[in-house]
């Protein structure tokens, strides 16, 4: 169980009295919880749940049309975070697996859940070994450094374990994978850092196929009385292609020539099966270390990047894969871009954030078939200096001259999510607002160990009451 302190970055501290009548706490005056020509507040510290009241009924139910579960149901999931700790009457609520789905049911009379911080863990990039250390970095309106990341997040459960993505607060992560000698099973874990409600499946991948990517596809309840969550978790790995001699033998592409397929599995924790999907994908490019991202209606499609920027695309739900150009015609570029992917808007759809000698840009996907983007964002690098002259002192001349350190580029798009780019700039960690433009130092890079800024996983998080079981 997590421990709560107030200077946590995780569970941010709150007020002393959050029922204040003449002073709402920030949370509840940020989303207009209380009409101001009536004040509930003093009905609400002394209302009682009929539920609770009422001995004849299983000790623990409520009734969802009470006003305290109105009242708290319209809160965002970060305020409820901090709300628990009020009063054990308010712990129940909230832990409560009815009011979790009543929470998921009013999402769209709320404003839309913020990014509430990045996972992020340290990976070779050279080499599969995997990093132990998790970090967790909350993202804030204020302008603290965090010198320290959270590491004890995932601490609830039973190993350690790599992180691999993340979709309305659920986080899908799974274990070291064992020696080729071993006989310990492969398992992954879904799981809700919130709630610390886990479960975990067997991960039939054999050692040979160690180089995947998994995605995480939720269906979400959508009544009262559905209170766990489906889901279903898409798989894909690479291989080199191999051809056919003229004698039949079965022949390797020289390394140079090297071409890759990619094929796909799908778990569903329904029929807790896994199946091999039909479609095959060839190209002649890895996929990059930088995860996927989930869009489409009902995060239906999944999205990872290759080597040569493209992306390639697979929609578990019609069994179908795709290679979409890049927004930017490759061959003509003299550079090495950043670039990274992520979705936003509320349909989720796929945006493409490049940075270059031009500056930053980020396009949005509006046909997947025919590879047509449409530019959303663009921010010139005078623009940037000018707004941001101390992050991003002189960057027009470092971009313009591709500057470059010993370990990697001066600046790496990490992730990205609702106009939120996380981004490495040497040599610390800092977030950039595309809505605003502004740039802030969000961690120091001592704070998250070594090779956590090389090649890392990051994962954008942002926190759910979402149940599990």
């Amino acid at each position: 169980m997590y421990t709560f302190s107030p200077s946590s970055h995780f569970f941010p501290s709150f007020p002393i009295n959050p029922l204040h009548r003449c002073n709402p706490p920030f949370y509840l005056k940020e989303h207009n919880i209380f009409d101001s020509s009536w004040n509930p507040i003093p009905e609400m510290r002394n209302q009682k749940l009929k539920g609770m009241e009422d001995s004849d009924k299983k000790k623990g139910l409520w009734l969802p049309d009470s006003i305290m579960a109105d009242i708290l149901c319209r809160l965002p999931s970060k305020a409820l975070a901090r709300l628990r700790f009020v009063s054990k009457e308010w712990q129940s609520i909230v832990s409560d697996r009815t009011f979790a789905a009543l929470h998921l049911t009013m999402k769209r009379r709320r404003p839309k859940e913020k990014l509430s911080g990045f996972f992020l863990q340290g990976r070779r990039y050279w080499c599969d070994e995997d990093i132990k250390s998790v970090s967790y970095v909350a993202c804030s309106d204020d302008d603290d450094v965090r010198e320290a990341a959270e590491k004890s997040v995932l601490s609830f459960l039973p190993e350690e374990v790599v992180i691999l993505s993340s979709i309305q607060g659920i986080l899908c992560c799974r274990s070291f994978f064992p020696s080729p000698s071993s006989s310990r099973p492969r398992l992954v874990y879904v799981c809700n850092p919130l709630t610390k409600e886990w479960t975990s499946l067997e991960w039939p991948h054999p050692p040979k196929e160690k180089e995947t990517s998994t995605a995480l596809v939720l269906h979400l309840c959508t009544s009262l009385t559905d209170v766990s969550t489906d889901f279903h978790l898409v798989s894909v790995c690479q291989r080199v292609a191999t051809t056919m001699t003229d004698l039949g033998n079965v022949q390797e592409e020289d390394e140079e020539d090297d071409e890759f397929e990619f094929r796909f599995k799908t778990y569903s924790s329904q029929t807790k099966e896994w199946r091999e999907s039909k479609e095959v994908c060839i190209c002649s490019n890895k996929l990059q270390k930088k995860g996927c991202s989930v869009g489409g209606e009902g995060g239906r499609i999944i999205y990872w990047l290759t080597e040569d920027n493209r992306v390639l695309m697979f929609d578990f739900r019609n069994d179908l894969c795709w290679m979409i150009k890049a927004p930017f015609p490759s061959s003509e570029l003299n550079f090495t871009p950043g670039v990274c992917l992520g979705e936003g808007g509320d349909d989720g759809r796929l945006q493409y954030v490049l940075i270059s000698q031009d500056g930053f840009m980020v396009w949005e996907l509006d046909d997947q078939f025919a590879s047509l983007w449409s530019l959303k964002y663009f921010i010139a690098p005078d623009e940037l200096e000018k707004e941001n002259p101390e992050s991003m002192f002189r960057i027009s001349k470092r971009l313009q001259c591709h500057l470059t350190i010993e370990s990697g580029p001066w600046i790496n798009p990490l992730s990205f999510r609702d106009s939120t780019l996380l981004l490495w700039i040497y040599p610390d960690i800092h977030v950039f607002d595309f809505d605003t433009r502004k740039a802030k130092l969000l961690c120091l890079d001592s704070a998250l160990g070594l090779s956590s800024c090389l090649s890392p996983i990051v994962i954008p998080y942002t926190m759910s009451l979402v149940p599990l079981g």
